[in-house]
């Protein structure tokens, strides 16, 4: 298999003799692109994940390219977010649970939804709109992630300073000792720590060690798959099953609103409208069947271009130009 190292954006890669690839900003993640693919005469897009228009951190997802194919994701095809300022959001979730002594466990995405929690608490604290209770990032990969924003300074809207603040914001906590330490100290604090919907990682070892108090909050920060832990703690569940014993739930469970990573069906459609011409066919997935045919039917009525929600393994064959 051919090996592409350092790619660079906005500028086609070759694949063969007559097929290259070019490589575009998605605004999702650090690092995150939908690719454009050109072969004989045609051309297919592939969205990826899309970043929203005013992420905190993030850059707008590129325009899209004239294409023939277009295959787009749908995760909130059917939503429009909530217009929630997120730090006072944030600092309202926060700010009585601190104030009654509460360990906080906020279950985080790595890449993308640590950082953004992490600045969003630095600045609160600036304002003195949070009290100065210890922060710890438990998260060996939100660490190292969390370092990558200095390096690629260019590629997000954080100046060298505030990527600074964001990553003195929290105690690092490297190894599992460290981590293990944190159920015997004294509360208030924070602990963010993978994975964000608490289907693994150290966080369900906090979940084990605090989710029983009713003192303390679980603060889930990110979307919940149906059947992942996260969820049923959303749900209510008084008790949740790890590592293959039932553990009770007395904490306050809450869950942000405002903090998405995922463009809305709005901002698709407003990234869909910078299109130079309609594509010859839409195809939508990565989403819940109801999400994407909600953007299906209105990518239809709103466009007036051809969507379709494709069935699992299904192939779509592109006749080369003729």
């Amino acid at each position: 298999m051919k090996q592409f190292k350092n790619v660079p954006l906005d500028a086609p890669t070759a694949l063969g003799a007559s097929t290259a690839f070019t490589l575009k900003r998605a605004g999702h993640l650090l690092g995150a692109c939908f690719v454009h693919i050109e072969s004989r005469g045609r051309s297919v897009t592939f969205s990826g994940d899309l970043g929203r228009p005013n992420d905190l951190i993030m850059n707008a997802p590129a325009p899209p390219p004239a294409t023939d194919l277009l295959v787009c994701e749908s995760t909130y095809g059917d939503r429009t977010h909530p217009s929630i300022d997120p730090e006072a959001e944030l600092a309202e979730c926060l700010t009585p649970a601190l104030a009654r002594g509460a360990v906080v466990v906020i279950p985080s995405f790595a890449v993308g939804r640590a950082q953004n929690l992490l600045l969003q608490i630095a600045r609160l604290k600036r304002k003195g709109q949070l009290p100065d209770v210890p922060v710890f990032l438990d998260s060996p990969m939100a660490i190292d992630a969390s370092m990558l924003y200095r390096r690629f300074i260019d590629e997000h809207r954080l100046s060298a300073s505030e990527c600074d603040e964001m990553c003195r914001a929290a105690t690092f906590v490297n190894t599992a000792e460290q981590s293990k330490a944190l159920s015997g100290r004294g509360a208030p604090m924070i602990i963010v720590s993978a994975s964000g919907m608490a289907t693994g990682g150290r966080v369900v070892h906090h979940l084990k060690a605090f989710a029983g108090d009713d003192r303390n909050l679980i603060l889930l920060a990110g979307f919940q798959a149906p059947g992942t832990r996260g969820a049923a703690l959303v749900s209510g569940a008084s008790r949740v099953r790890i590592h293959g014993e039932d553990w009770q739930v007395r904490a306050e469970v809450r869950q942000l609103q405002s903090s998405s990573s995922h463009a809305d069906a709005g901002e698709i459609l407003a990234w869909l409208k910078q299109l130079p011409r309609p594509p010859r066919q839409i195809f939508i997935t990565h989403g819940e069947p109801g999400a994407s045919d909600t953007l299906r039917q209105r990518i239809e009525r709103e466009l007036g271009w051809s969507a379709v929600v494709p069935e699992h393994r299904q192939t779509v064959e592109l006749e080369a130009e003729a």
